[in-house]
């Protein structure tokens, strides 16, 4: 069973930067970040693979940045330009032996 450790949210104006952090039990080779906005679906924001190989949703191309230390077995999203329309529960997301894992979330609210 893999746990993960999600830290780093909290309440920011917009233009403000974040970074979160998730902490894995185990190594990992795929991880993610999703999110979900209040009455929308949980939907993915960036991944990464053990390689480094990396994907963004186009609404935070350019602002967010995923990255990952595998000796810590940490997975990073740095959070730059805020908007309100960032606000939302960020959950990470790991894959491990085609089994599922999820973080318990953690709140990222920007102001306007």
């Amino acid at each position: 069973q893999v746990q993960l450790v999600e830290s780093g949210g909290g309440l920011v104006q917009a233009g403000g930067s974040l970074r979160l952090s998730c902490a894995a039990s185990e190594s990992i080779y795929a991880m993610a970040w999703y999110r979900q906005a209040p009455g929308k679906q949980r939907d993915l924001v960036a991944s990464i693979t053990s390689d480094g190989s990396t994907n963004y949703a186009d609404s935070v191309k350019g602002r967010f940045t995923i990255s990952r230390d595998n000796a810590k077995k940490t997975v990073y999203l740095r959070m730059n330009s805020l908007k309100p329309e960032d606000t939302a529960v960020y959950y990470c997301y790991a894959n491990r032996f085609a089994s599922a894992y999820w973080g318990q979330g953690t709140q990222v609210t920007v102001s306007s």
